[in-house]
């Protein structure tokens, strides 16, 4: 079975079993230093950062990561976030299921 994809991607042509390539998704909710939770908003422009929001509540910033291996999720995660010298506290949470995308 094969899946054309959008103009965007080039219109080539995947099989199935490359399409639905595995990737690790993982949320990680983070306390900052007051004021500085704008930083790690700006941490979306790290590779494997697909969202980072400042957000009201017991957190002060939501960032979700996604990677194709738990080294390189764990790589993000450690040395790109918790190194952060603004970041107090975080709680990763590695999501166990997530669909795939719908194809066109």
């Amino acid at each position: 079975m094969c899946y054309r994809l959008s103009k965007r991607a080039g219109g080539k042509r995947l099989n199935s079993k490359n399409f639905r390539r595995k990737v690790l998704r993982a949320f990680v909710l983070i306390k900052v230093k007051p004021g500085t939770s704008e930083d790690i908003v700006r941490s979306r422009r790290i590779k494997g950062v697909k969202i980072a929001n400042s957000v009201l509540g017991r957190y002060d910033a939501v960032v979700v990561i996604e990677a194709e291996s738990l080294k390189e999720l764990r790589k993000i995660i450690y040395e790109m976030i918790e190194q952060h010298p603004n970041v107090l506290h975080t709680e990763t949470l590695i999501s166990i299921f997530h669909p795939p995308p719908p194809v066109p």
